[in-house]
């Protein structure tokens, strides 16, 4: 068998390390019940802004396109400032799915090309813009689903 001078390097992101990590949110997460926890405290603002820039898309469309609040709202909060305990559950939910894009597609840039790219499994619409209502990120996650057990999606 031969083997690779290549060194394969697992892509490894979870909900926390999307959020900012234990120095941002405070904490680590072990269980769902840490998640309702840190959506009841409120998560910083910062922690949004280090989903925002995984994701490699403008604050201003994820703000008031998929969180539906104004941008200058988002700005005005100092990074160390808490957001609304709804808001703050809606930005882990669209963490978790984007996680499991990254466990899915192994590769950051797929996973960023994938949720921009319309999807014919998703009636044309790009993943990215279903993320503005709980329904929309659950169809994201059963697609992520079947793409992950090989099935044509």
């Amino acid at each position: 068998m031969a083997t690779s001078n290549k060194k394969e390097t697992k892509v490894y992101w979870d909900v926390a390390t999307l959020l900012g990590g234990k120095d941002v949110l405070g904490t680590t997460i072990k269980t769902e019940f840490d998640l309702i926890e840190l959506s009841n405290e409120g998560l910083k603002r910062e922690s949004l802004d280090a989903l925002i820039s995984f994701l490699g898309v403008a604050k201003k469309y994820f703000a008031e396109e998929v969180l539906d609040i104004s941008v200058k709202t988002i700005e005005r909060k100092r990074p160390d400032d808490k957001l609304g305990r709804h808001t703050s559950s809606h930005i882990i939910e669209i963490a978790k799915v984007v996680e499991h894009a990254v466990a899915v597609f192994e590769d950051e840039d797929k996973v960023r090309d994938w949720l921009t790219t319309p999807n014919r499994s998703m009636n044309g619409v790009r993943p990215l813009e279903l993320f503005h209502l709980p329904t929309g990120l659950g169809l994201v996650d059963t697609v992520l689903g079947r793409i992950e057990e090989g099935v044509y999606s």
